[in-house]
């Protein structure tokens, strides 16, 4: 009998794997009659076994087990596995890219050929197409296999990749699709041995001679050994043989290169920064999955090798001497290596001493300075997460409690329910299911096809031992029972964000299961617990005020118990609208901080992920809102409590508007019930804002007045007469008062000409009422609104009177002046112009006030209601304005016609007025004096390269003395003071003398 040394050497183990059911099968027969029977029956469907059943029979019954049951992979889907690092190719599309593609294309061109079986070891030749112009290229391919599964490739492309090239895979479909016209040999030390001494003689001289240059050293080396006595090799029974197979106690895996799994995962970290390395390390944690969930033990292999690339990252060292965290995509990297030993270490089909190791080696990587801690982070400075504990999302008294689980199960870096939901689902998948719960993962649905997607489907699969059971109804309570945990939220803003995510992707495949009434009895039993489940859950009565809230949790189960439990689910969905970190921090119906305010970041200075949770709770509220129409009770229950837990302006109003949208559908009537609840947000909105600068102010103040329109005028009159606790006084006067009474409003109120005249008077004394506290916004629109109404529009002109005299601005007063002169009240216009004038002050070098134009408009008027108004404004103008060039021109304009031809004119004058006579004499006194003035203040501070500015302004003086009967002297004696005064300046001097003599 034969040692196992023996055994081993020639790879002829005693027993084929107990495993394997069909070597169990012929096990138990017992006799090599029955083997082969059972054989040939197995073989035929892969081998063209018949053509050697004779010789077959003659090699031992050990051999004849391994080549029958451990045979040559029979299932594309492995060999597509390891292929294909699992990118998605887009529908209904192949992606030519992957190997599996283009080796399935080499097999179907015909490409390969010379295929030789030989034990369990396979080779052939693949010949591809060249380019364009290039020759044909040819590869050899050899595969040797062992129990179904390839344990090493050989090919002649020299492609070194993580995954088989397309000519492995051309030779590997070829020889699953077309087993029959394989050249079937058994194993070489078979063949070998029925060859006589002859025989052996010229088979090796044959080898040799035709691979001389490659062998023959290798051929004499052993030669020598065998003809040494006492050598190594004579010690040893048998010899190895390459085509027998391993032993079956030799470990058995797939075909990994290691080597390029670690070269390739340490280059994509090195790119870490670019999306396109992010999302290949991903492609090979997908295919990990892929590994882990065909019971594949290389799953294991790949993650240890990728782990430890992870961590020889250099940029773990660099961050930790900084005290630095990870970027956000090595954190989700991270996050994924940790739950795929989650899957690895938790398999119920691995075995105790696979477990040890891998445990081990996680201890051990533990231990390294560089591992990274659970948040991704080398250090922490915030506040610690102890709540402390008072004497009984008095502690009753205060609306607050402490909490039971600070590390929440959502949102924890190994996330144990995520795993758990998953493993129960996957186990509830119908058996033709070919689509895991992974999006990365590919499926064959016929050898011709490439992968398609299908959409998951579940079936109760009852749990062994425990009548009633399914894996479906664990896997929903699960997930509820993670999701209504009241648990502290987490420190850091990745560990938050990681909160929401878990959330998210477990309600994500929870909504992929189809609720039956068996689910649905599950659902509102859970519900149940979960309301009374007391500080251990988030919907419990009493919340700890930083715990997660339980908004996206809620808006799921609201969702789900709607149709058949309407009463649980409100109550579930009101419990969950609380946030009791803001609820202990603001009264209800009161708006918070803004974010940027330092009261904001010093209150909450770690809840990184507010917004988002704000965010969550404005929708659970839409949700409700859209899902209560048309029933008050509800719809009153779900506004109340809006208004007591969301302080948030901006998502206030955006219910409003989304209440608003819901209650007027275009081909229904209104619900009248949800337009007033749209009505009372939106009011809140305004009350929390009106002290409050935001640029929305106007869209919501418009929206308002929109939604009040909906209602009716009864509405619109309401928030009109109780503007000032609503809007700014020019809010109200410039938009609501306005809004309120266009044209396209009364259209769409259909009001009869009493109603209409009511909502009017209504516009009319909100104008009244802003023009009195702001009169320098107000005033203007007051009396545009007003001006059909002869009581009103005095009214308003009164007020503007009153606050000219409090103070009222001359730009104000102008702009009504000018409007006045447009409605065709010249007079009125006069006196605002006069009572502008009278708080002008236009200093001498201020050419290009702002008042200009206002201060000509204001002469021109005066001057066209004749001489009476144009002699009274006239003392105004020399006493506001000190201007010489705005004095001559004004001068020059009243000169070049006579006064009183204006609208109220009747031509009471016939010939311009002169400027030597009354009342135009003081303003050329005013101008000439202002000129003089002017040019003296010039001079003292001026520079060489102003001295022809100044010489054209004294042309311009000089064109306004003349204007005097004696404007000549003057000029000349103005001239001759400056001369004297200022003769130091000898070149200015010289100019002016240049010019005017």
């Amino acid at each position: 009998m034969e040692p196992p040394a023996a055994k081993r050497s020639r790879g002829c183990p005693a027993e084929p794997d107990e495993r394997d059911a069909g070597a169990g099968a012929a096990r138990g027969q017992g006799r090599p009659e029955a083997l082969l029977d059972l054989s040939a029956k197995r073989v035929a469907e892969s081998w063209a076994f018949e053509q050697v059943e004779e010789r077959f029979s003659r090699v031992p019954e050990p051999v004849q087990k391994r080549i029958v049951f451990w045979s040559f992979p029979r299932s594309e889907r492995e060999i597509c596995m390891y292929s294909s690092l699992g990118y998605p190719p887009p529908e209904g599309e192949h992606d030519a890219r992957v190997p599996f593609t283009r080796g399935l294309h080499l097999l179907q061109s015909g490409a390969v050929d010379r295929v030789l079986q030989v034990g369990f070891h396979l080779s052939g030749n693949i010949r591809e197409p060249g380019g364009p112009g290039e020759p044909e290229r040819l590869y050899h391919v050899s595969i040797s296999f062992d129990r179904c599964k390839i344990t090493s490739v050989s090919c002649g492309c020299d492609n070194r990749d993580l995954f088989y090239c397309a000519h492995v895979v051309a030779l590997s479909l070829y020889r699953i699709r077309h087993a029959r016209q394989v050249e079937l040999r058994l194993p070489i030390s078979e063949t070998l041995s029925q060859m006589n001494r002859d025989q052996l003689q010229k088979f090796v001289q044959y080898l040799i001679s035709a691979h001389h240059t490659e062998v023959l050293p290798t051929a004499q080396r052993l030669a020598d050994e065998i003809l040494l006595l006492g050598s190594e090799i004579n010690l040893v029974h048998g010899a190895p043989d390459p085509t027998a197979g391993a032993g079956i106690e030799d470990a058995n895996c797939w075909h990994l290169d290691e080597e390029q799994i670690q070269e390739q995962v340490k280059q994509l970290l090195s790119n870490g920064g670019y999306y396109g390395a992010s999302q290949q390390l991903r492609s090979m944690f997908s295919k990990v999955r892929e590994m882990l969930r065909m019971r594949d033990s290389n799953g294991a292999r790949m993650l240890i090798l990728m782990t430890e690339q992870f961590l020889q990252d250099p940029r773990l060292a660099l961050w930790r001497q900084q005290g630095a965290g990870m970027t956000d995509k090595c954190r989700q990297l991270w996050d994924e290596l940790g739950a795929l030993w989650v899957c690895v270490v938790l398999s119920p089909h691995c075995k105790p001493e696979e477990r040890a190791g891998w445990l081990q080696l996680l201890s051990r990587w533990d231990k390294l300075d560089v591992c990274p801690l659970e948040e991704g982070n080398y250090s922490f400075d915030g506040p610690s997460l102890q709540p402390t504990v008072a004497p009984i999302p008095e502690l009753l008294q205060k609306g607050s409690t402490c909490i039971t689980n600070t590390e929440g199960w959502v949102g924890h870096p190994l996330d144990p329910i995520g795993c758990l939901c998953r493993a129960l689902l996957e186990a509830c998948r119908l058996e033709e299911e070919t689509l895991t719960l992974y999006p990365a993962a590919l499926a064959l649905s016929s050898p011709d096809s490439g992968p398609e997607k299908r959409k998951v489907a579940y079936q109760h699969v009852p749990v062994p031992g425990s009548p009633g059971e399914s894996y479906l109804v664990l896997a929903l309570e699960v997930a509820l029972l993670g999701l209504g945990q009241q648990r502290a939220l987490p420190e850091g803003l990745y560990a938050q964000d990681k909160v929401v995510r878990n959330e998210e992707q477990l309600l994500a495949l929870l909504e992929e299961v189809e609720l039956d009434e068996r689910l649905v009895q599950v659902l509102r039993k859970q519900a149940g617990l979960l309301l009374e489940g007391g500080p251990f859950s988030g919907f419990g009565e009493v919340l700890f005020r930083e715990s997660v809230p339980m908004h996206t949790c809620a808006r799921y189960l609201f969702t789900a118990l709607l149709p058949h439990d309407p009463d649980l689910a409100y109550r579930l969905a009101l419990r969950a609208m609380r946030l009791p970190v803001l609820e202990t921090a603001f009264p209800a119906g009161e708006p918070h901080p803004s974010p940027l305010d330092s009261i904001m970041s010093n209150r909450f200075p770690r809840w990184f992920i507010l917004g988002h949770l704000e965010t969550r709770q404005c929708e659970l509220a839409s949700t409700m809102l859209t899902a209560a129409k048309g029933d008050p009770k509800w719809l009153h229950a779900v506004l109340g409590s809006i208004q007591q837990n969301i302080h948030s302006p901006a998502l206030l109003f955006k219910l409003a508007q989304d209440a608003c949208k819901t209650a007027t559908p275009v081909s229904a009537p209104p619900d009248t019930t949800l337009l007033g609840i749209a009505l009372e947000l939106g009011l809140q909105v305004m009350r929390m804002t009106l002290n409050i600068m935001t640029w929305r102010r106007r869209e919501m103040v418009r929206w308002l007045v929109s939604c009040a329109t909906e209602i009716g005028p009864q509405a619109l009159m309401n928030i009109m007469q109780n503007w000032y606790s609503l809007f700014t006084p020019v809010e109200a006067a410039t938009i609501v008062a306005v809004t309120g009474t266009t044209h396209a409003t009364l259209l769409r109120l259909q009001l009869d000409t009493s109603r209409r005249e009511e909502l009017w008077a209504c516009a009319r004394t909100l104008a009244l009422q802003c023009a009195m506290k702001d009169p320098q916004n107000c005033a203007l629109p007051a009396l545009t609104l007003c001006e059909k109404n002869h009581s009103a529009f005095e009214a308003a002109y009164q007020i503007v009177l009153d606050a000219a005299a409090g103070g009222l601005g001359h730009a104000h007063l102008f702009t009504v002046a000018r409007y006045m002169e447009h409605r065709g009240l010249p007079l009125r216009a006069y006196k605002l112009a006069t009572l502008a004038l009278a708080q002008l002050s236009i200093a001498f070098n201020q050419d290009s006030h702002p008042a200009v134009n206002d201060v000509l408009w204001a002469c021109s008027l005066s001057h066209s209601l004749g001489r009476h108004e144009l002699s009274a404004i006239v003392p105004l103008i020399i006493r506001s304005i000190h201007c010489a060039p705005m004095l001559s021109d004004i001068l020059r304009r009243w000169t070049l016609s006579a006064p009183g031809l204006g609208p109220l004119g009747a031509r009471r004058a016939t010939k311009p007025l002169g400027a030597d006579r009354a009342p135009l004499c003081q303003l050329l006194d005013a101008a000439v004096t202002a000129y003089i003035t002017t040019s003296h203040s010039r001079l003292t501070h001026i520079s060489p390269r102003h001295y022809g500015d100044f010489i054209e302004f004294l042309g311009k003086a000089r064109e306004t003395f003349l204007l005097a009967p004696d404007g000549h002297l003057q000029f000349a004696q103005f001239l001759e003071n400056l001369k004297q005064t200022y003769k130091g300046k000898k070149k200015l001097m010289l100019l002016v003398r240049e010019r005017f003599g």
